[in-house]
């Protein structure tokens, strides 16, 4: 089912032995859109600290009950790498965070135990035993994953069409089975004042930091004929109708 990243952002998060704070966050890989890690902000059981915990570890989600259960003790995330919320994520994070947790990596598994596909949602998945095949392990690399990306940072991002602005990240529309963003949702309001469309990510060629901006492989006019965006009409029928008017294949 597709859901609303925004619409999560203080959700709580649950323990095996009680709560442990709320969705502050998510991060995401913007050359696979994958979600790989929720940012936790635990509030006062911890003050002043987020941790990230990477959807492996999470049960089934209670959707009407605003709560994302995990398979973790609180005594286990107390106790686990902490994170600096003004540093970028360090791939030397990532790697004590998955050897911590037991947690299989999407960048390389030779080191891990255990199949990576073990208990882990398709998207992710598919990632590790890609990284699997690969190689590379546990190992520092590089000092950051350049992909890795906050959903809260992009919201606010411009996005330019191929012939010019078009408005800016408002949200992100995500498969939670998969575990994968499907698609942007664009405020065009200071183009096409009360309209909300969405882009899906393979039309996107692009994002920069230093410009805060989105650039998709798309133009003004098609944006203005697409299909408007409302949450409650959000179904396959619509997502067909969507991806007719711009011509692509459809992910499903």
């Amino acid at each position: 089912m597709l859901r609303s990243v925004k619409e999560t952002f203080g959700y709580d998060i649950l323990a095996t032995d009680g709560a442990i704070g709320s969705v502050h966050d998510f991060l995401f890989d913007d050359s696979t859109w994958v979600l790989r890690y929720l940012v936790v902000d635990t509030g006062e059981w911890l003050p002043g600290r987020l941790v990230l915990l990477s959807p492996v570890a999470l049960g089934q989600p209670q959707w009407e009950g605003r709560v994302l259960p995990v398979s973790l003790s609180r005594e286990q995330v107390r106790n686990s790498p902490d994170i600096r919320s003004d540093k970028p994520v360090s791939r030397q994070y990532e790697a004590d965070l998955h050897r911590y947790y037991a947690w299989p990596v999407y960048w390389g598994g030779a080191d891990m135990a255990g199949p990576p596909s073990v208990g882990v949602p398709p998207g992710l998945a598919e990632q590790s035993a890609e990284a699997q095949a690969q190689g590379g392990g546990l190992q520092a690399q590089a000092p950051g994953d350049p992909h890795l990306r906050s959903s809260k940072e992009v919201a606010g991002y411009d996005i330019q069409a191929r012939d010019g602005a078009i408005g800016h990240v408002d949200d992100f529309i995500a498969d939670f089975e998969a575990w994968v963003i499907r698609y942007l949702v664009v405020d065009t309001r200071n183009w096409l004042p009360g309209k909300k469309v969405l882009l899906a990510p393979d039309w996107v060629r692009s994002i920069t930091w230093r410009n805060a901006s989105v650039a998709v492989d798309v133009e003004r006019a098609q944006v203005k004929g697409s299909p408007e965006y409302r949450p409650e009409a959000l179904t396959r029928e619509y997502e067909a109708t969507l991806y007719d008017w711009y011509g692509r294949p459809r992910y499903w």
